[in-house]
């Protein structure tokens, strides 16, 4: 595992893996209470390997993810830390049930599934769960937020009771202390704070434009040379198909995902987007959950954001890995109370820029 990590590149641990990952790695309960992006994976993934036993055929370990998306990168992580020393699979709506049912026949160590497919297998006795050792809820007032707190408790219970349950949430809502209350065993409680922090390497811009003038003055941004890999965040599924016509029709290559979309044709916008056959790529906040690519060179909010915390999600996924990245977002004339609550709730500062004279975008050093 050290030479694993050591060749993935990781050289210090974040907060979350310096507090679960000891408690973890001598077979305690944990709960940990941490934003999105914080490491969890690993806080979890790191313990987990070790634990496992490779030389048997029995499924041993079950992550609970909210989300398609979150599911998938979750699978590769866990991938990558094992080294091919054990095999995961991953189970979610929208796949081929086939697939699924075929990955089974190869006995994975680890299942990594959203909870309504998982539900479906059990259902069709196609998965067992009675040599489960360790169990993950992942991202768990997401699952509540979703609807899936029945389908969580159901799954619980079909696990055995003496294993290791590991809970990570970046709120604590009453149904999340209830299933630690119910399923966990004296668990070790670990808290990092829950708003996720903008590194210094992200520029935070606004542009003032109208509704008329939003998609032109996107795609005057898309045109930018320093622009090589954006993601859009769009508020509704609506929005974002119609906003990839627009900007279609005005010649632009541009990939979209939101939670209307097949399996397949979110796998495939993933792929281009990552391979760069698309250097932009419009996306839902449920959607996005779960997206970690390290080359976001903007994200762009088109919609400003619902809640400081969507904002600070959003904006987490440029800057990464210690690259410099920018987050821009459009606003309208009614919307700049708007996004002055954003910068008090997040407390952060973000600047007026213009594109009406020079490129690359200009701040205004005497923006209010």
């Amino acid at each position: 595992m050290l030479r694993t990590v050591a060749d993935l590149g990781f050289e210090q641990t974040t907060p979350i893996q310096t507090g679960a990952i000891p408690p973890a790695l001598l077979g305690s309960d944990v709960i940990g209470q941490a934003h999105t992006g914080s490491g969890k994976t690993a806080a979890f993934g790191i313990p987990m390997v070790e634990r496992l036993d490779p030389d048997s055929d029995t499924l041993q370990a079950l992550v609970l993810c909210p989300t398609r998306e979150l599911a998938v990168q979750v699978h590769d992580d866990l991938a990558r830390l094992s080294a091919g020393r054990l095999r995961a699979l991953a189970i979610y709506g929208g796949d081929s049930m086939s697939r699924q049912l075929d990955g089974m026949r190869h006995h994975p160590h680890i299942v990594v599934a959203t909870p309504g497919r998982l539900r479906d297998h059990l259902q069709r006795r196609s998965i067992s769960l009675a040599g489960i050792r360790i169990a993950v809820l992942d991202e768990a007032d997401r699952m509540l937020d979703m609807g899936f707190a029945p389908d969580v408790e159901a799954i619980l219970r079909e696990c055995p009771k003496q294993r290791q349950t590991l809970l990570f949430s970046a709120t604590m809502p009453d149904w999340v202390r209830r299933i630690a209350g119910r399923h966990m065993h004296d668990p070790v409680t670990i808290e990092v704070s829950t708003r996720p922090e903008i590194p210094e390497e992200v520029r935070q811009l606004y542009i003032r434009t109208s509704w008329a003038d939003k998609v032109d003055t996107l795609c005057r941004i898309l045109d930018q040379p320093d622009v090589t890999m954006a993601l859009i965040f769009v508020e509704t599924k609506r929005t974002a198909d119609l906003l990839q016509v627009q900007i279609e029709r005005r010649g632009y290559t541009i990939g979209v995902l939101h939670g209307d979309l097949s399996q397949k044709e979110r796998d495939d916008a993933m792929r281009r987007f990552v391979a760069t056959h698309v250097r932009s790529l419009i996306a839902t906040n449920v959607a996005a959950r779960g997206l970690d690519i390290d080359d976001i060179s903007h994200v762009i909010n088109y919609d400003v954001p619902g809640t400081p915390d969507d904002y600070l999600h959003r904006v987490g996924r440029t800057g990464r890995a210690g690259r410099s990245g920018v987050a821009i977002t459009l606003i309208t004339p009614a919307e700049i109370l708007k996004l002055r609550d954003v910068e008090r709730h997040a407390r952060t500062h973000i600047e007026e820029a213009t594109l009406d004279v020079d490129f690359p975008l200009q701040p205004i050093s005497n923006s209010a």
